[in-house]
């Protein structure tokens, strides 16, 4: 199995942090790994249904997947 690029191992390492504050996240985003917001949330969707991410950080990446199918059942 292939390993996750640096972008994308850097993706999921900015998903653990907490972030203060209203824009801190994406500014984060903008500042650090130089993306738009809208397209560091394509990617990391694309992430979630990845078996790479799920095996370089399962924590995350199953937080995140509780999160996304609550806010789906939700609409």
């Amino acid at each position: 199995m292939e390993e996750l690029s640096g972008r994308e191992r850097d993706v999921l390492a900015l998903e653990r942090r907490g972030f203060a504050g209203p824009g801190a996240k994406e500014r984060a985003i903008r500042e650090e790994l130089g993306l738009a917001p809208v397209r560091y949330y394509q990617l990391l969707n694309a992430l979630l249904d990845d078996p790479r991410a799920l095996a370089h950080d399962p924590v995350t990446v199953n937080r995140l997947r509780r999160i996304r199918d609550s806010r789906r059942t939700e609409r």
